[in-house]
This record gives structure tokens, sequence and C-alpha cells, in this order.
């Protein structure tokens, strides 16, 4: 069963092995473990629903508590602590477009506010819902969760907006395609949601971020329907199909979606390479997506991250025995785990495997064990249960993540790194910090980066060093030259850093878009546009 306070599902975990918590202790302060809170105390702090009686609503305390919190930091913290702050009024769960729009109606009837919920997935605050004087209803799309149709001649599948990741590639896979879309969230995130908030999968080198499968759709607003058909590519004025990407529930619900597939590959293989340090790593992969050779993933580990990882890895001895190979090699203090992978027929994988190799080798690469390939698709989306076991240690894990051009990269990488560091000088804490860079373009890459910190001695005060930490970070990326987001979306967190890229003008064009479509603004509010929109 999916864990009300956490991440996934609760009989499932990651456990740090004993090596890997020592490296940590020996990095970062010890924290305090904190008391978790129990559910049947939440649902009781639940108040009355305050939105009209009415056959698709529900109202029942645990449904409410289920989906009042995301997945960010504040919300795990708000989980664990018990104190969640404001709950949604109730818990609708469609299961047509007609019974979508049937609610959408009752809430400009009655004047109740609605929030889109697909997986709960959101690290930004995209589902809490604000204080309000009106109700505050959530529309979980999860009933709508199947492969309507499959146009095999155009290569098109459509889903239900509620569809989540497993349910997309099984049901695909049984008529042989994929998607092809995998953020570190699939285990849990929906179509829709990919497509409200501009996801992007792990092996986007291939198959694109979601805007390129993103063919057409259906969004219910106040307004009416927004139906956008299957063109391949137009001229004709604005593109509509690109109004929906990042919408953010702030225009309508997305509850129909049409996706471009492919055909499974024949092969696809992981691999894991050592380059003698960043910017010969990030030399390397520069020269493969500049000279368009077909991987399907590219991840550039810096050094950091690198040893954390192969310290968390646990297995001591045979780590031991790859750092005494590796260092005979002349990789050594400072390396960098490159990991990619090919997919493809066996001729097109062998031809870039070749092509990449080379260009690894020239700037001193060395190859890691075939193993280390196969266990990072093994174990990628189970990341976010390492949270878990960390946090039972005293550990707060959290991420933020951006993109911006070649020349840019390694300056803002360690700009961000820094600013992390040294943000709770004022506590004497040093968080332990690390970047990796994936989603390659010609022009530049996404840089991800994980922190690790001691919870404080109490929520509240652990709360407060989260707020230093994501204020450095962000300070960092409100420059112009990066963006608040890559992948993971606006939501209400990064909503006051998104004019310094999109500049005043552009900021009124969206809010005036906002506004069009929802003109009483009762659509996710503070989502996207953090202040009440007054367009004229």
């Amino acid at each position: 069963m999916r864990r009300w306070n956490g991440w996934g599902d609760d009989s499932f975990s990651m456990e740090a092995p004993g090596s890997g918590l020592a490296f940590l202790r020996s990095v970062v302060t010890p924290g305090t473990v904190l008391p978790d809170a129990d559910l049947s105390s939440v649902c009781e702090q639940v108040p009355a629903s305050r939105l009209p009686e009415h056959p698709l609503i529900v109202t029942v305390a645990e449904d409410r508590v289920r989906h009042a919190r995301g997945q960010s930091l504040p919300d795990w913290l708000a989980m664990r602590s018990g104190d969640f702050g404001i709950f949604p009024d109730g818990v609708a769960y469609p299961e047509s477009t007609e019974q979508v729009q049937e609610l959408m109606a009752l809430a400009y009837e009655k004047d109740f506010e609605v929030i889109p919920y697909g997986g709960g997935t959101s690290v930004v605050g995209h589902i809490n819902p604000l204080a309000s004087e009106r109700g505050v209803l959530t529309i979980d799309m999860g009933r709508m969760n199947r492969l309507v149709s499959l146009n095999e001649e155009s290569q098109i599948a459509t889903f239900g907006a509620g569809t989540p990741g497993p349910q997309v590639e099984a049901q695909l896979r049984a008529k042989g395609y994929t998607l092809g879309h995998f953020p570190q969230s699939w285990e849990l995130a929906t179509v829709g949601g990919w497509v409200a908030s501009r996801s992007s999968g792990q092996q986007s080198l291939r198959y694109g971020r979601i805007e390129q499968m993103f063919a057409g759709g259906t969004l219910v607003s106040p307004r009416g329907n927004l139906v956008v058909p299957t063109i391949p590519a137009t001229s004709a004025g604005l593109d509509i199909r690109e109004v929906l990407l990042g919408s953010e529930g702030r225009m309508g619900i997305i509850t129909e979606v049409q996706m471009r597939v492919t055909p499974i590959a024949t092969q696809e293989q992981f691999f894991v390479v050592f380059l003698p340090s960043f910017e010969e790593a990030k030399s390397a992969v520069r020269s493969i997506v500049q000279e368009r050779i077909p991987l399907s993933m590219l991840r550039v580990s810096n050094a950091l991250e690198t040893e954390t990882q192969l310290k968390l890895a646990g297995h001591e001895k045979q780590i031991g025995l790859l750092e005494s190979y590796l260092s005979l090699r002349g990789v050594k203090e400072g390396k960098c785990m490159v990991t990619f992978g090919v997919t493809g027929n066996k001729q097109q994988n062998k031809t870039s495997l070749k092509q990449s190799k080379k260009i690894f080798k020239s700037l001193g690469g060395v190859s890691g064990p075939k193993m280390m390939g196969e266990k990072w698709a093994e174990n990628r989306f189970k990341f976010p249960y390492l949270r878990e076991n960390l946090w039972l240690e005293g550990y707060v894990v959290d991420t933020f993540e951006t993109a911006t051009d070649w020349d840019n990269v390694s300056e803002l990488m360690n700009t961000m790194e820094e600013s992390v560091r040294n943000s709770l000088q004022d506590e004497s804490v040093k968080p332990h910090v690390y970047t990796h860079l994936s989603h390659m373009y010609a022009q530049g890459c996404s840089i991800y980066t994980t922190y690790i910190f001691p919870n404080a001695e109490s929520y509240g005060a652990t709360l407060e060093r989260w707020k230093k930490i994501k204020a450095a970070a962000c300070g960092t990326l409100a420059t112009g030259r990066s963006t608040i987001s890559h992948q993971h979306g606006v939501g209400k967190d990064h909503a006051p850093y998104l004019e310094a890229e999109k500049g005043a003008l552009g900021m009124g064009a969206i809010k005036s878009l906002l506004s069009f479509f929802d003109p009483k603004q009762k659509l996710n509010p503070g989502t996207l546009v953090d202040e009440k929109i007054d367009v004229k």
C-alpha cells in the first residue's frame, strides 16, 4: 500500500549499508531523530468540510490527509510531524471527462477552489491547498488510468491523464510499444502530470522530453473544453499544444492525452565509465551530444557524487578492488563517473558504443564493470526510498535542479554547491552537497544537485534550515543564465523566482492567459503565479 507520510510502497525500503552510513557521519554532523506522527492522530485534526454534498465528492478524513501534501521537503516534514496545516475540504475521483466537467461547473457555481492531482509526486508544492475563505476540492485523476486507443499507423497512443508510469509502459508493452518517459518519479507520476509540469525522463536523449512526446489532448477549463488535435507540426500561428505544457493546473484539468510512442527496441544496455576529472567528463559528454551520437541517456556524476555513490553502494571489498584498478589506470582522486545507455537495434548500438568509447578513451576514460550499468538500470527508480532510511538516522535529503548553456555549467554548478554548503554557517552546520549533469543537449544540459543535512532539534527548526538552503540555491539560479527548474516545474515554491526568467512582459502574458481560461481564479491558486492575478 502507498505510504501516507512518505514515498512509494510501504512494503519496500532501501537501506544504506553500514559503511555508507559511516561515510555520511564522517561528512555530516549527526542529526536528531524526530518522532513520527501516526495517521489516526492526523485524521483527528481534519476539520469539517466546507464543500456542498455531491455524489462525486468524498469528505472522509483519511482521503483528505492523503491528498494534502506532495513530496517536497516541507511536505515531508509536515507529514512526519503531523502538522499538515491545511487540508482539502474533499476529494473527487472522476472516471471520465464528463465528470470532470461536472465538477468544474460545480466549482464555479458553488464558489470553491480546485486542485488537480495526478500522482502526488510534486516536489515544489503543486498540489498543496492554501489557506482560503473558499472550500478546496482536490480532483484525483487516478481512475482515468488506461490506454484508450493506439493508432499504430501514426504511432499515437491515447491515455487517460491519470495513468501512472508503470501502467503506461505495461499497456504499451503488451502491444509492442513504449513511451520511453522515465522520470525519477516514474513509479507514481502520471502522464497528465508530466504534460502539466513539462517533465523530463532519464532517457530523454533518445525519446525527448514530454513536449516531444505530447501530440494533443483535452483540457477541461471553466470556459469549456479545449481539444488540441494531433497534427505532426504547424506554422498556423501560436501552437496551442505548447500552451497546455507547463500550465500546472492553472488553466484547467487535462483529462486525456495523445502521446507519440515508439516500437520497443530490440536491445538496451547501460554502462559506466570513469574519467580523471569533471572537466574531462563534461568535455566527453558534450562532444557526444554535439556530434549527435545516438545514445539513449548520459549522466555525469561530479567527484563528490561519484565518491558518495561508491560509498553508499556497500560491497567494500569489490569497491576497493575497483578503486585500485582505476588508480593503476591513472583515474584517481577527483574521478567522475559517467553512466550512459544505448537503445535500438544491435547494429545501431554497436556503432554508438564504438563512437562513444573512442571519445571517452581519448580523454582518459576507463570502463567500469558491466555489472555497474546493470545495477544502475535495476535501481534507477529506488533512490527516493533512501530518504526514508536516512530520515530514521536523523538526516534529511533534498534536491534542486536547473539547466544552462555548456559555457556556464562548471561555474554555475560550483556556485550552486557552494551556496548550499555556506547556507547554514550561522548554525555551524555544513550540508553534504553533490551534483550530476543529465538531460544533455547540444546547447547545454541540466544540473541536478542533491544535499544532505542533519535534522535540528525540532521539526520547526529543521524546516527553517531548509528555507535557508532553498533561498540560497534559488538565489544562485535567478541570474538570467539558468532556469528555476528544468524538470520539477514551478509549483508554489518556485513561483516567486519565475519573473527573473520570464521578465515583466513575459509574466504579463502568462497572467493574461491564466485569467482568460479561469476568470474567477479558482484553479490551483498560488501555483505558477504566486499572487492574485489582476489583468484588466
